[in-house]
């Protein structure tokens, strides 16, 4: 017997119903997809991320484990050998807080060359800068260290100050203090790097201020400033301020060279800096011409 036409036209006619609301439904679950990934899910995949390794890093130095990607701290004298530095040397620091990456970088000849990468054990806080005492925020931004920094006997094995709030913070009117590079592996707002790792540090750093360099300059960045991590980034509340941190960023990658830093109507300003400039140059709140020199 054959299907009465009737029902087999109410039949069709149903399920094309049924399949435009599934395609509706997967085009509007879409849209709000796309909606949060673009407002939200980056910075909550950012700090997920975060969260995780700074638990796995905990857990490897709570048994002594070397971390990953710790350079060999037994043999300072032949990875200086190898690269032709020396002990001494002007330093140079930069931090990348989403790597959890300290570089520190020695001068030779008329430039600087990287000595190591060694990684940190723990800083506290999300990206962004550091706004006001006790919001356990490590902060970002250009920062000097000159001897009265340094303290030998840190709770923290070794530390030295990063001179949190600068000249830019105070404009801000950004508070806080003792904000410090240090051993161990716990943070509320510093950068922990393990005692053996801050041993070294500490060992090049001590030797270049003895060696006549005023003070050297620590660079924070909250990652490392490519086009592609400020572009996945571009919606973040703090991805202008990250463009005037790029600006100094790009100055060192062109010539291996500290910038020079100033603050001006309460932004950052930088310039390459030119030989024999040995990144020793204070940051100030004026607005200078920045057109390079010695520092």
């Amino acid at each position: 017997m054959s299907e009465d036409p009737r029902r087999r036209s109410a039949h069709s006619l149903g399920g094309a119903i049924l399949r435009r609301l599934a395609l509706g439904l997967a085009v509007f679950a879409a849209v709000v997809a796309a909606i949060i990934v673009a407002r939200n899910a980056l910075t909550d995949w950012d700090r997920i991320e975060i969260e995780a390794e700074r638990v796995r890093r905990l857990a490897q130095a709570s048994v002594g484990s070397p971390l990953a990607g710790t350079p060999d701290l037994r043999d300072l004298p032949g990875r200086l050998s190898a690269q032709g530095l020396s002990l001494g040397a002007p330093v140079f620091i930069r931090i990348f807080k989403r790597e959890f990456e300290l570089e520190l970088w020695l001068k030779r000849g008329d430039r600087f060359r990287r000595l190591a990468t060694y990684p940190i054990c723990r800083w506290s806080g999300h990206l962004g800068p550091k706004l006001q005492e006790g919001d356990s925020q490590a902060p970002e931004g250009f920062y000097t260290v000159d001897a009265k920094a340094l303290n030998p006997n840190s709770r923290y094995h070794r530390s030295f100050n990063l001179g949190f709030p600068n000249a830019f913070d105070r404009t801000h009117n950004r508070t806080g203090s003792f904000v410090m590079v240090h051993g161990g592996c716990a943070s509320i707002g510093c950068f922990a790097m393990t005692d053996p790792v801050v041993d070294e540090i500490w060992r090049l750093v001590t030797a270049a201020l003895a060696g006549g360099q005023k003070r050297f300059h620590v660079h924070v960045f909250p990652f490392r400033m490519t086009e592609e991590n400020l572009a996945r980034r571009e919606a973040a509340p703090w991805a202008p301020f990250w463009r005037d941190l790029k600006r100094g960023y790009d100055a060192f990658e062109a010539t291996q060279l500290p910038p020079r830093i100033a603050v001006c109507g309460g932004a950052y300003t930088s310039a390459p800096a030119l030989p024999p400039s040995d990144g020793s140059h204070d940051i100030g709140n004026a607005c200078l011409s920045l057109t390079g020199g010695r520092g």
